[in-house]
């Protein structure tokens, strides 16, 4: 599945619950849901992890939904060509610098 055939299943799935609740309270849930990981990370078993990270993935699809963000796009500009801030693949930047 690729990040546009997730965004469009999110969407087609809960876009009008979506757009109700608006940015605010989706980025609410949002945020919970990588609580939710956090802890996975910790403690949890690997079908926990999985869940979790669906979890966020789904999230930050609604999210990108309800601001009009195409997430593939959006990615593909940003690391396309590979690291945004040295331009190598692999990344070169030194490990203190971000990314």
């Amino acid at each position: 599945m690729t990040l546009t055939e997730l965004q469009a299943l999110i969407r087609d799935t809960y876009g009008a619950k979506d757009a109700s609740r608006g940015v605010d309270g989706t980025f609410m849930w949002f945020m919970e849901e990588v609580g939710e990981l956090s802890a996975a990370l910790r403690s949890g078993s690997a079908s926990e992890k999985a869940f979790e990270f669906a979890d966020v993935l789904a999230w930050l699809a609604t999210l990108a939904n309800i601001a009009g963000v195409d997430l593939e796009a959006a990615v593909r500009a940003k690391y396309g060509a590979g690291c945004p801030g040295c331009g190598k693949n692999p990344c070169a930047c030194s490990r203190t610098e971000k990314p």
